[in-house]
């Protein structure tokens, strides 16, 4: 009864890719490198250090023409903001290409190699080859109507954004928590106390610091005064769509039957942050009312720490956080019923918690270790934390007892590069630096604030009697959520393999693209794990054009299969063999090249995943669809077995998401100058974790091994 994946034809993923990585965040890692240097050419300085350069004067945020707007999972429908808030942030909104739709014989040619290696016989490859034939034919009219639609009804978006919101995610009914959220775990921060002071723990600590720097960010969001993400080595470089960030802070995905929908409010009248602790839900303002700018770091931490004595008292409230965990039409049903008991207390209470900026998550109870620890508080909140989440929420920041921190973000509107973009930002000043910063400001004290007492509210406390009471079925939803979100969560395993051996510094010298070379080491991997290959996803951005989220590289190829199938299902032991070993490395180069190949197809929207998908929604009632979408071997090349994405940064230690289909794997991974990181998801019935993360290190251990005895000047001894 696995429902969810029945929408893994659609699935997206962070779309954190190529050109991105080797930007900006390789400039944080030229600074991580040089920790002492006080001074810096701008060209070498993070994208955070960067945007502070241009916080000369306090943004202005602009009241918004209505205090709340409800969205639809249509962009266009709220791209009046856009122009509304103006600056930097939207400036090129306007002059974004639009999505591409490539010639069904572009996308045939592309799509046969990638599917042919999965054929279970040679029937199965010559009736493909048949139905890729004939598709051309077929599909003439349905390519027309496509291309109506981005001339005409989408001329000003995305052909596909629309669909893609909608089908995607929203219409999706799957529990939010393991199908739809993400999680980010970050770096220790090592400027905290050594113990905690004040009755404060270094959670509420590091979580004050991530909310000073949060205040930041979206002051220069909500003013339109950050800079617009661009891509590209030389100027003018490539512009990326901007229209994610408007779903960013002050939101809240809300559940309906059928379609969900995502609430976002306006910023310049919502100046509350949301803060969970112990399963209750509190508000206290964190920033100016009328600027914007974070309040002193000092009255950040007291009214945490309020937070978190309120959560060990106070009105005796069901654990309302699992109500988000479940199916979509549940959680809507539970809405209504809280709606229905709590009536307009409970309606402005939602209010309160859909408003704040983002969600701080005070996991007081927990003080994860290893980064499989960390990975499973901030991806699920597990057994032990789950009821102290808020799914819904597009921003999730979690701090533990121990000054860990993470993030869990909420994928229906935003994909993850700009939310990577506000996690750099955010980590890139640590405690010390925070605090720093706060003191120079004069504002070290919290004199001519309210005091925590005063300020910190309970946002369902009002409400507990009528939540408790005999005409109220809240309690019994509540303990139905909690154990269908315990069973969600017992049944899914996750592993972080930290693979020491070598990075991207090494593979560059072996003449590859790393992320290329790691795909096909992933590749090789799941091979010995299944004894077959697997339909592989890696997520693209496609943001250079209007309204643009993802496309899909496929990695399986005839190049992938040639290389897997001659390393073999065991590792050969023959490097030394130097026949063996040159054709080998020269069947791994041709491998990269072709990923590579496609990598910079999909980038550009070329890719067939998202033509296919556009081209099966415009088959009209009645109509008979082209054969080839009914073909066994083009479902399974699409059923994502292997589902990666790339994200390296140098402040985040981990992160992950689930797998997209039954019999397969989630698989997001780093690739550091000197170490990768891989998080491995799946179902825990298989025990694939544990097994991938050890072939994973053999494959990478292996390839290193042809590639240095290749290399390696043959003795005369």
């Amino acid at each position: 009864s696995h429902k969810k994946y029945q929408n893994n034809f659609l699935w997206s993923h962070l779309a954190i890719n190529s050109p991105m990585l080797r930007q900006g965040i390789q400039r944080s890692y030229r600074l991580a490198a040089n920790p002492t240097k006080k001074s810096l050419p701008s060209s070498s300085l993070s994208p955070s250090q960067s945007l502070l350069r241009t916080m000369s004067a306090t943004p202005n945020f602009k009241p918004w023409p209505h205090p709340m707007v409800e969205s639809h999972g249509d962009y266009r429908a709220e791209a009046y903001l856009e122009d509304h808030i103006g600056g930097k942030l939207y400036s090129k909104q306007h002059s974004l290409p639009k999505l591409p739709i490539p010639s069904i014989l572009d996308t045939i040619s592309k799509f046969l190699p990638t599917a042919l290696p999965l054929a279970k016989s040679d029937e199965e490859k010559e009736t493909l080859i048949k139905a890729c034939d004939d598709f051309e034919g077929q599909a003439g009219e349905l390519q027309k109507r496509l291309v109506e639609r981005r001339e005409g009804e989408m001329k000003d978006s995305s052909w596909l954004q629309f669909w893609w919101n909608t089908l995607g995610y929203l219409q999706v009914r799957d529990p939010l928590v393991i199908n739809v959220s993400y999680f980010f775990h970050f770096s220790d921060d090592g400027t905290l106390p050594q113990t905690p002071t004040d009755n404060k723990s270094l959670g509420v600590l590091r979580a004050a610091s991530l909310l000073y720097s949060t205040a930041q960010f979206r002051q220069l969001v909500a003013s339109g005064e950050l800079p617009h993400e661009a891509i590209g080595r030389k100027e003018p470089k490539t512009a990326l769509c901007s229209a994610a960030y408007k779903y960013m802070f002050n939101a809240c995905r809300v559940p309906r039957k059928d379609e969900d929908t995502y609430r976002i409010y306006d910023p310049s009248m919502n100046s509350h942050v949301i803060v969970a602790c112990g399963g209750k839900f509190y508000s206290f303002d964190f920033v100016e009312k009328e600027s914007g700018e974070p309040l002193p770091l000092d009255v950040l931490e007291e009214r945490l720490k309020k937070c978190v004595e309120m959560s060990k008292s106070g009105p005796s409230l069901p654990m309302l956080g699992y109500l988000t965990s479940d199916n979509r039409d549940t959680c809507a049903d539970v809405r209504e019923e809280l709606l229905r008991v709590g009536g307009s207390k409970m309606e402005e209470a939602l209010k309160v918690l859909e408003s704040g900026a983002v969600l701080i998550c005070l996991d007081e109870n927990e003080e994860p270790v290893s980064k499989k620890q960390g990975s499973e508080i901030f991806w699920t909140g597990g057994l032990t934390s789950g009821h102290n989440r808020w799914f819904d929420k597009s921003i999730q920041l979690i701090c533990t007892n121990n000054g860990k921190a993470g993030m869990n973000g909420e994928h229906s509107m935003m994909d993850g590069m700009p939310v990577v973009g506000f996690c750099d930002y955010i980590t890139n000043k640590s405690y010390g630096d925070v605090a720093a910063q706060s003191n120079s400001k004069g504002a070290n004290n919290s004199g001519g604030y309210e005091s925590a007492d005063q300020n910190v509210k309970d946002i369902f406390g009002d409400c507990a009697a009528e939540l408790t009471s005999p005409g109220s079925n809240v309690v019994t939803h509540v303990s139905q959520t909690k154990s269908n979100f315990d069973k969600l969560i017992s049944a899914h395993e996750l592993e972080v393999q930290s693979f020491r051996g070598y990075g991207s510094g090494t593979i560059k010298k072996m003449g590859f693209s790393p992320d290329a070379y790691v795909q096909m080491a992933m590749q090789l991997a799941t091979y010995r794990l299944w004894g077959e290959q697997g339909g592989t996803y890696e997520a693209t951005q496609v943001r250079p054009f209007l309204h643009g989220r993802t496309e899909t590289t496929r990695t399986v190829s005839p190049a992938s299969e040639a290389f897997i199938k001659t390393m073999g299902l065991r590792p050969k032991r023959d490097e030394t063999d130097a026949s063996k070993r040159t054709e080998k490395v020269e069947l791994l180069r041709e491998a990269v090249g072709s990923h590579a190949k496609y990598i910079g197809a999909a980038a550009k929207a070329m890719g067939v995943d998202r033509h296919f998908l556009g081209l099966a929604l415009s088959v009209k009632d009645g109509e008979s669809a082209p054969p080839l979408f009914s073909h066994p071997l083009y479902a399974r090349s699409k059923t994502w077995r292997v589902s990666t994405s790339h994200l390296t940064h140098p402040r985040f230690d981990s992160w992950g998401y689930g797998e997209v289909t039954p019999d397969g794997v989630g698989l997001a991974y780093s690739i550091h100058p000197d170490n990768c990181m891989f998080c491995i998801t799946a179902l825990r019935e298989h025990g694939w974790p544990e097994r991938l993360s050890h072939l994973l290190e053999e494959a990478l251990l292996e390839m290193q091994t042809l590639n240095d005895l290749d290399k390696a000047p043959i003795s005369k001894l």
